[in-house]
């Protein structure tokens, strides 16, 4: 059973990924992009930590719907509403429920994803965040690990697709051969939750 403690250590794990791994996110997003998603995805989710660390919600749901509002007001963007949505959805897919399983996670995961497709009018091959989360939320029946590793196959073969979505939409054929950037951290977060459960 999961917990609100494991949700916050996600939450964390996520943080200090991100941070690590911000210039590579602006890196790829200079290509194809405002060259400011790694560093709009720090702001976020040092504001997630900072907050966290002050005191955690008792419930997983509260968690997430903590991190997504707070993606929200900080990180500048698409990716704000985006992540925010993912977050927001997922926990008030969990409810209040003080403890929830991996398939309640999965379950819960699949409608924040749901979510983010809405807002942001994207499907599968469009060359965005999807790309990454959708694989990743099918392969968590089999497990973390499973999930990290289908997010990070998806956000790799998002660099052959051309852009539909998005400021890299705008490039038409120049988007071609470039790693989607949001696919790219949507594997950060699929990442952090298999070292969450490992750890």
């Amino acid at each position: 059973m999961l917990d609100a403690d494991f949700f916050r250590r996600w939450m964390t794990a996520t943080a200090a990924s991100v941070d690590r791994e911000a210039e590579r996110l602006t890196a790829l997003d200079a290509a194809i992009g405002d060259a400011d998603h790694g560093s709009n995805m720090r702001r976020g989710f040092t504001a997630v930590q900072a907050e966290l660390d002050k005191e955690t919600p008792g419930t997983p749901g509260a968690v997430l719907m903590l991190a997504g509002r707070l993606l929200i007001s900080t990180v500048g963007g698409a990716s704000g509403p985006l992540y925010g949505t993912l977050l927001r959805r997922t926990g008030k897919a969990l409810g209040e429920a003080p403890e929830v399983t991996e398939e309640q996670l999965a379950e819960a995961l699949r409608t924040g994803v749901q979510g983010v497709m809405k807002l942001g009018g994207a499907a599968a091959g469009d060359k965005t965040m999807v790309d990454a989360l959708l694989p990743a939320v099918d392969a968590l029946g089999e497990g973390f690990a499973a999930a990290r590793a289908a997010a990070e196959r998806g956000a790799e073969a998002t660099v052959p697709l051309l852009a539909h979505k998005g400021r890299a939409s705008y490039l038409g054929e120049r988007s071609v051969g470039h790693q989607d950037p949001g696919a790219t951290s949507s594997a950060l977060l699929m990442a952090a939750l298999a070292e969450t459960a490992e750890g």
